[in-house]
């Protein structure tokens, strides 16, 4: 959740501080704060403190004024868990006598502990949060041991819970000391100096070779460099990550918004994810796979588990690896999946799909279904990322960095790869042969042409339809079979980016309870693309219409029907049923992003969300 940025070498810290928590803005914004080091007239080093509640633009002018001098600090920009947004609140976090100061990134589960046993022991706390407790153990532990590195790592062997750390202390100017368990940490050196961040955006002018922290793996930056160590303090040779894309992927290039310019990404993700997956010969190619034909094969029961929009391309998986594999598939909430325990054998398949590859929840079903035998497989955005690399086989979407936090193109680029890998289960399994195969994955490389469409023409029917929700208490989602699937994801879209009540529901099931919220005016938007269930869709949209509802359709081109029953009509082109959830998640996108604006929300973070949720 929370984003981290540390650097110390020969340039301004400040300046490097503020660009790094710019961003990393997506990952929290109710509050932002810096430690930077000063030398007083003395030439004793100080630490400097400035923390704002609010977004980053406010700390940053709050230290447009102050000394250029230092080249040594650590920042963070904040999403809530331990204490309500406010300046005391705000991370850095220091120790009792101002000299070690401490960002965090995670949760404590046992701070509460910890904390009495600190303050039975004189610390005096000034925050609510779980964090503050780090510096007052960093700094009983400084007392010992005189060496900051040292005191991080005693300090964590009394911590429960996860945290991306990074800690500065006044006595020991030029260093940051850094440690990690399930939060993560990305360090990097460059001809300047030496960087650490939650995430690669905020160092990739930089460098691009960085290292990914791991579980239980120390950092100590300095000017001149870096080393890295073990829990016991041994130093080890880290792997290091070279990133192939640029900035120019985390910025808004002229759209009047992040969200809006990754919706319009889109074609360029089902392009990339797609590239060099299938051979001449018309077999599936993906070589990260980890996983042999032979143990595919085995494979008798899959689960996909994932948390929020990436557990609705979830739920469209499920729907192909049963048609096209016959294997039974189940979605699971990873918040739920690890404890209800589940039914895993040597056979099963566990599917961990998330955008970040850092979602706690998920994390902890992937470890779980490793201890009790299963075979994982992970679907991804982020190379290197702990989803990837806990898992046994990896499809990465290629959806490059996403910042808006609700998430669009690397939903699309789920999709994509787990209907990969629902075509290769059905190769594997001998359900589709190698004609079906290259023809299904041409079909589903012409979705790129396809979203580009949709974007091109459909926008006047968006704005219109938007202008029939913005005012509205609550709307209804509905739909049949991928319909249904997709709708799920679009009630959520409208619920995250315009702070409008909506629900989704199968077609079906309006008659048995949510018909009765329907009365003359309410907005119902219906997946209604041509598929086999379309005849009993429209039959449930009348009962609707009946009662006076506003009916939104995206329909199939040329269907011409829909407008006797319908007061909107978003057309997007024919495709076949399986293929017919990523062509409509882009018009309820749109719909989503234009109700938003219209309301006057912020659609790129919207209030209380964070991208990534590194905690359970």
């Amino acid at each position: 959740m929370c984003g981290i940025v540390g650097y110390t070498g020969s340039d301004t810290a400040k300046d490097i501080l503020i660009t790094g928590l710019k961003r990393l803005e997506y990952r929290g914004y109710d509050s932002a704060g810096v430690a930077l080091e000063r030398t007083d007239s003395d030439g004793a080093t100080q630490l400097d403190i400035v923390r704002r509640v609010g977004k980053v633009v406010g700390l940053e002018s709050e230290l447009a004024n102050m000394d250029d001098a230092s080249t040594c600090g650590i920042g963070h920009t904040r999403w809530a868990t331990h204490g309500r947004p406010s300046q005391a609140n705000a991370h850095p976090h220091a120790s009792c006598d101002g000299r070690i100061a401490v960002v965090h990134n995670g949760i404590i589960e046992n701070f509460a502990e910890l904390r009495d046993e600190l303050e039975q022991r004189g610390h005096t706390f000034r925050s609510q949060t779980d964090t503050e407790v780090f510096a007052h153990l960093i700094e009983e532990a400084y007392a010992q041991e005189h060496d900051l590195m040292a005191a991080v790592r005693e300090a964590c062997t009394h911590v429960v819970g996860a945290y991306g750390l990074a800690a500065v202390c006044a006595d020991e100017p030029g260093v940051i000391a850094v440690a990690r368990k399930d939060n993560p940490i990305v360090i990097g050196r460059g001809e300047r100096g030496s960087y650490v961040a939650s995430d690669v955006i905020a160092l990739i002018d930089a460098t691009r070779d960085v290292v990914v922290l791991e579980d239980g793996q120390f950092a100590r930056l300095t000017p001149e460099g870096i080393e890295y160590t073990d829990a016991a303090g041994k130093t080890i040779q880290p792997d290091i990550t070279h990133i192939d894309w640029d900035i120019d992927m985390a910025e808004k290039g002229g759209y009047p918004d992040f969200m809006l310019k990754e919706i319009c990404e889109q074609p360029r993700v089902v392009r990339d994810t797609l590239v060099g997956r299938l051979s001449p010969y018309g077999e599936l190619d993906i070589d990260e796979l980890g996983l042999t034909f032979e143990e595919l094969n085995l494979i008798d029961r899959v689960y996909v588990i994932a948390c929020g929009t990436s557990y609705h391309a979830g739920l469209i998986a499920k729907n192909l690896i049963e048609s096209w594999a016959r294997i039974p598939c189940e979605v699971e909430a990873a918040s739920e999946f690890r404890y209800r325990n589940p039914i895993i054998t040597p056979s099963t398949l566990v599917v961990a799909v998330s955008q970040s590859g850092e979602t706690a929840d998920t994390l902890a079903a992937i470890r779980d279904a490793r201890i009790k035998g299963a075979k994982v497989f992970g679907i991804t955005n982020v190379v290197g990322s702990p989803v990837a690399r806990e898992s046994d086989g990896v499809i990465y979407t290629k959806a490059n960095k996403e910042i808006a936090v609700a998430s669009t193109k690397s939903f699309i680029g789920q999709i994509v790869s787990l209907t990969l890998l629902a075509l290769l289960l059905g190769q594997v399994k001998g359900k589709l042969t190698t004609g079906q195969v290259r023809m299904l994955f041409h079909e589903l490389g012409d979705t790129a042409a396809q979203i580009q469409h949709i974007l091109d023409t459909q926008g006047p029917a968006i704005h219109e339809a938007a202008l029939a929700c913005k005012d509205a208490p609550s709307a209804l989602f509905v739909g049949r079979g991928m319909g249904a699937a997709i709708s799920y994801e679009g009630a959520l879209k409208l619920k995250e980016v315009s702070y409008l009540h909506a629900e989704a529901y199968a077609a079906g099931e309006m008659k048995h309870g949510p018909i009765a919220l329907i009365d003359p005016g309410f907005p119902v938007i219906a997946v209604t693309t041509k598929s086999p269930t379309y005849d009993k869709t429209v039959s449930n949209l009348k009962e609707c219409e009946a009662r006076g509802a506003k009916i939104i359709a995206i329909a199939t081109e040329g269907d011409e029907d829909i407008k006797q029953i319908a007061d909107y009509v978003i057309y997007i082109p024919l495709v076949r049923d399986a293929f017919s959830a990523i062509t409509a998640s882009v018009p309820l996108q749109l719909l989503a992003r234009e109700v938003a604006v219209m309301r006057g929300c912020d659609v790129d973070q919207p209030r209380n969300l964070a991208k990534s949720v590194t905690v359970e």
